[in-house]
């Protein structure tokens, strides 16, 4: 299960890492049915990442695997992904898992997808250092 206190954790670890590199996004982390636990903007990044995080946190629960992974197909041709339901072909979604075990879902929205996936990554270590 994911707590609170392991949302907090994982947006901490996110958020050093985009302040280290002095990037603005929008953190969501989103529990293992896809329920929006933690949002964090910053202050000055565009309204518009919001719903974009939260999504990417959501398709990586429900695909269990990082958004990464659509993006890549579409890239290289395989345009099915686009019609899949929920599929944001965009990196910056990664899987939080425990155990073997997606738990959650963690989004970054604000700056290139490549960019919201480092950002993600960070995020998603902080899960195994628990």
């Amino acid at each position: 299960m994911l707590t609170l206190a392991d949302a907090r954790r994982i947006a901490a670890a996110a958020e050093t890492e985009a302040l280290r590199n002095e990037w603005r996004v929008v953190i969501a982390v989103v529990d293992d049915g896809g329920h929006l636990l933690y949002l964090q903007r910053s202050h000055d990044t565009q309204f518009g990442s919001v719903e974009t995080a939260i999504c990417k946190a959501r398709a990586a629960v429900a695909f269990q695997r990082p958004t990464k992974a659509s993006e890549d197909a579409v890239l290289s041709g395989r345009l099915i992904h686009l019609a899949l339901p929920g599929v944001i072909p965009a990196e910056g979604g990664v899987p939080l898992a425990r155990d073997g075990h997606v738990i959650g879902g963690l989004g970054i929205s604000g700056v290139r997808s490549f960019q919201d996936g480092q950002i993600a990554q960070a995020g998603a270590d902080a899960i195994s250092q628990n």
